[in-house]
C-alpha cells in the first residue's frame, strides 16, 4: 500500500470529513473509495471515447432511419416542456 500527502482546499476537506461521518467510515477509507470511483468513471469515458473515434455515424443513422414510427408505449412519452 502507497501514501501520498494530498493537499485539499479547507472547504473540501470539510465536506469530505462530514461525508466520511455521514457513511460511518474513515476519512480514508471515503478518500480510497471515492478515488477508485473517479478513476473507474475515467477508464469508462476513456474506453467510449475510443470506441467513438471507430463509429460510422452514417451506418448508425441509417439503421434509426429503419426504425418504424409507432407510438410509445403507455408510461414511456416525452415529459411536455412546459412542465
Amino acid at each position: 500500500m502507497s501514501t501520498y500527502p494530498l493537499r485539499l482546499a479547507d472547504h473540501v476537506m470539510e465536506e469530505a470529513r462530514l461525508a466520511a461521518a455521514e457513511d460511518n467510515v474513515s476519512l480514508n477509507q471515503l478518500l480510497s473509495a471515492l478515488i477508485a470511483d473517479g478513476i473507474g468513471h475515467r477508464r469508462a469515458i476513456m474506453d467510449l471515447k475510443k470506441r467513438a473515434v471507430r463509429g460510422n455515424v452514417e451506418a448508425a443513422l441509417a439503421i434509426l432511419d429503419r426504425v418504424p414510427a409507432n407510438e410509445p408505449d403507455e408510461g414511456d412519452e416525452l415529459a411536455d416542456e412546459g412542465k
